[in-house]
Formats: structure tokens, sequence, C-alpha cells
């Protein structure tokens, strides 16, 4: 019997996470225990419950206005006990959250073994996305299971010099997280208002955007919904109070497009399913709109999917208001431009990402 850790702590990693834990317990020889920290405390509750996933820890760190400083010891300082206590043979942590940074740095102080899943994502620039680059390289360095996604993130990982026999190419869990949620379906009262209207998506939450950089993204995309006004757009706003600030404001008056609270896990699955394009700065996203086959304008100077953009699904069109209007703009009046970023396309992943895991830790050694 395997005795396996399971940690995350936001909702992205929790879509993530919850389909490997229910295949781990399909495992008669793992033992698994969910551990979670309480970084997204509320946002991660209905994700849980989708999947119905009910963690044996919660460490509960969430506080007002916390810091990357709060976060990092917090959870460096509880998960210390949880790990003496639980004793696992193996600790998997994902992506590139706080959360993952400081649960891989307290295993590697106590001597237990890491599976990094979603390892091997880079852009190589650690201020861009900020902290997540920096924690990404971190994870990797002190794992020993290294679960890459694609080839590209295991070519990365083999520049840096990881044991070649330690990595194992999966596809992403979010994939798997997809097919499990669309089969649910959703039926959001927005979609009344969208009706048959070519609906874009739009999501803003990166830390290194907040404040004027935000406010040019906004700003590019209230000027296109102003001269296009059949488009109709939806923006689940951030539960950030510096996002939501400037969402509110730019945005003010603008009839074709609606601010909503964050959406649960299968709402937003079914808003991406029916979008026109995806405006956003996020990760996941990328991921999730392109095994959907949806065009994505990702508000970002770089990034560590490059996947996407190589196949055309994505394009990277920076957080300049002019080059996000230019590049949303182009996107609705030229059908062109628009087909050719309508790619079925599965280099993501096929959604058999989990079994690939657990079939990898199962077989491996211990050490």
């Amino acid at each position: 019997m395997r005795k396996i850790a399971v940690v995350f702590g936001t909702r992205p990693e929790a879509i993530k996470m919850c389909p490997l834990v229910i295949e781990l317990r399909k495992r008669e020889d793992a033992d698994v225990i969910v551990v979670l920290s309480g970084q997204h405390k509320h946002m991660t509750e209905s994700v849980m419950e989708l999947f119905s996933v009910v963690p044996d820890y919660n460490l509960d760190i969430m506080s007002d206005k916390q810091s990357l400083f709060d976060i990092t010891g917090l959870v460096l300082d509880r998960m210390k006990d949880v790990l003496l206590t639980i004793k696992p043979d193996i600790v998997l942590v994902h992506g590139d959250t706080s959360t993952a940074f400081a649960t891989a740095l307290a295993c590697y102080y106590l001597k237990i073994p890491v599976g990094h899943v979603e390892a091997g994502l880079r852009t190589y620039d650690v201020t861009n996305p900020y902290p997540e680059e920096f924690n990404r390289q971190a994870i990797d360095i002190i794992s020993n299971y290294h679960f890459a996604p694609t080839e590209i993130a295991k070519s990365n990982l083999l520049k840096e010099g990881r044991n070649p026999n330690r990595i194992w190419v999966t596809g992403n869990t979010i994939v798997d997280a997809l097919r499990y949620t669309t089969g649910i379906g959703s039926s959001h009262p927005e979609f009344e208002w969208i009706d048959n209207s070519r609906m874009v998506l739009i999501t803003a939450h990166r830390r290194e955007s907040v404040g004027k950089t935000m406010e040019g993204m906004f700003k590019a995309i209230r000027r296109v919904l102003d001269e296009h006004r059949d488009v109709k757009a939806i923006f689940p706003v951030h539960l950030n109070p510096a996002v939501r600030d400037v969402a509110e404001r730019v945005f003010s008056g603008c009839e074709n497009i609606h601010l909503i609270e964050p959406l649960n896990v299968e709402d937003f699955h079914g808003f991406e399913s029916r979008c026109f394009l995806c405006l956003t700065d996020s990760g996941g996203i990328q991921e999730e709109c392109t095994a959907l086959g949806k065009p994505v304008l990702l508000m970002r100077s770089v990034t560590e999917r490059p996947e996407g953009v190589d196949i055309g699904t994505i394009k990277l069109v920076g957080v300049e208001e002019d080059n996000i209007y230019s590049a949303f703009s182009d996107l609705l009046s030229d059908s062109e431009t628009y087909k050719k970023m309508l790619v079925d396309s599965d280099v993501f992943g096929d959604g058999h990402a989990c079994e690939r895991i657990a079939d990898s830790l199962m077989r491996s050694d211990n050490d």
C-alpha cells in the first residue's frame, strides 16, 4: 500500500487535481490523503463538491488581503505538522501556486518525495508570470517525479538536467476535468441574455497586470464592445478588489457586457464551450479553450503554453491597449482570420492524463 498525499489550495488546482484524486482512489494499492491549504477558501468549495472530494486535512490559511509572505509562511509552517502526522510515501503538488511551492519546500526539509503534476512549463522570466514562474521552477528542482503535460514541457525539464527516467508525458488533467464537467452541462441564466449573439468570455486576474496595465486592457475591450453593439460579453470578475474596482469603473454604462460573480466550474466550462472567443490572462483557460476549439486572445507578453500558439488557437496579444484593441477587432471583423484559429486539437491532452499519472506512480519505486 502506497500512501499518497495530494495537496492543493486554489480553485485552478482543485479543478485539475480532483480528477486525479478520483483516479488514484480507484487503485487498491493507493492510500490517498487530500490536504487543502485553504489559499482560495471559498472558491475551492464548489469545485470539491462537484467532484465529491472531501479534504482529510485543511490548513485553513486564508486571511483578508493575504500576501505572498502570509501564504508561503503559513503553508510551510502548518504543512510540517500534517506531513509528520500522516508520513506519506509521496506528496503530489500541482503547477505553480504558492501552496505548491511551500508544500514542496516542506517536503524537501523533511526528505519526503515530491511528485509535480503539470511539471516543466516555462517562460524563463521569473517576473512573468509572477510569482508562478519562480514557483514552478523551484518545485521542479525539488521534485522526484515530473508529470509533464506535453513534449515541450518534457524538453524543458531535460534541458534543466532532470532525470529522464522520472519524467512522464501525461497530458494535462484539465482535459480530464472538462470531459467530466461538459457531461454535466450548464443552464446559467445569462445564456438567455446572450441568446444567439456572438459571446465573448473575458477573464483577468494576474498580479503583474493589476493597476494601469489592467486598466489599459479593459479600455481596449470597452472600445471594441462600443463599436460592436451586436457582441455580448461575459466577465466573471475575480474576487480581488483591485480587479473589481478597475472593471466596474472602465465598463460602467457599457450595455453589452455583464460583470458577474465568479462561476462554478461546470458553468464556466459551459460559457467556454459556447463562446465565440475568449480574452484572458489565465494559464488554464488557454488549455481549456484549445481543447474546446475556441480562439484565445492572450493578454500577456509571454506564455508557458506555446503549444497553443504554435497550432494557432492562441494569439499572444500583449498587454498594451492598442494591440489588444486591434487583435480583438480583427477577430470580430475578419471571418478568415477567425476561421484560422478554429483548430480542433488534443495538444494539451486527450482526457486520460490522470490514468497515466496514477499508472506511473503505482509502477515507480518509493525513493
